[in-house]
């Protein structure tokens, strides 16, 4: 194999998965555009070293590139675990760690050569993330359990005019901790020499426990004299 294809295979795999990864950060998931294209592509390389990379290493000849792709899909197995969180009697991440686990496979593919059927996977897992959504809160017998309803946060916090600079970035560091997507930020002085630093933030679902959890951590923050979150029409 030449160095032009195995140079293809790789840009195959890390657009193919950058593909994947645009649909989970654009919906501000965990793992979004870089972490899919990372898992894609990594799992191209070592398809790649399995097939081409011991062939002069061994006398036996008996070097077998699925041992390889079979220890990429244990290895994804532990990185979904890690993005998998429960949040009281509700579990979230499930989706995202699948999503991963199909990025190494359409690595996997290209690092194999398989260009159409890789495309093709990326093509499925788009669709199924995209299309099944709105089919699933039909069928969902429980909409109180896994409302996906598109939501919009408006965060403040007033603190004084020499620690805005300060506090204007915990509060965007509070706030990316969160699964919302931080669309802006914003200082407006006050009469009293305070600064109110406002976000705005929007997410797929409602969740207000996120919310208080950022309100708590901003909160311990001597210079902060006011915080507080609401819920504003998506």
């Amino acid at each position: 194999m030449t160095i032009f294809e195995m140079l293809l295979r790789v840009g195959t795999g890390v657009g193919l998965g950058a593909v994947i990864g645009f649909e989970r950060q654009f919906r501000a998931r965990m793992a979004g555009l870089r972490t899919n294209a990372l898992v894609a592509v990594g799992a191209t390389l070592f398809v790649l070293l399995s097939a081409h990379g011991f062939g002069g290493l061994t006398t036996s000849g008996d070097a077998d590139p699925t041992r390889v792709a079979a220890q990429i899909v244990s290895g994804i197995g532990f990185l979904g675990a890690g993005v998998i969180l429960r949040d009281g009697l509700n579990v979230r991440g499930l989706n995202t760690a699948a999503t991963l686990w199909c990025s190494a496979a359409v690595g996997s593919l290209a690092g194999a050569g398989l260009y159409a059927i890789a495309a093709s996977g990326t093509a499925v897992v788009v669709g199924v993330n995209v299309v099944l959504r709105p089919l699933g809160r039909v069928v969902d017998r429980r909409p109180e359990a896994g409302d996906e309803t598109p939501a919009r946060y408006a965060f403040q916090a007033v603190t004084r005019d020499a620690t805005e600079a300060h506090v204007r970035a915990l509060l965007v560091q509070s706030l990316n901790r969160t699964d919302f997507r931080l669309l802006s930020v914003l200082s407006t002085d006050r009469e009293d020499r305070t600064v109110e630093v406002r976000a705005e933030l929007v997410g797929d679902q409602r969740d207000d426990a996120q919310m208080e959890a950022a309100v708590s951590r901003l909160s311990l923050e001597p210079s902060v004299s006011s915080v507080r979150w609401e819920a504003v029409p998506a």
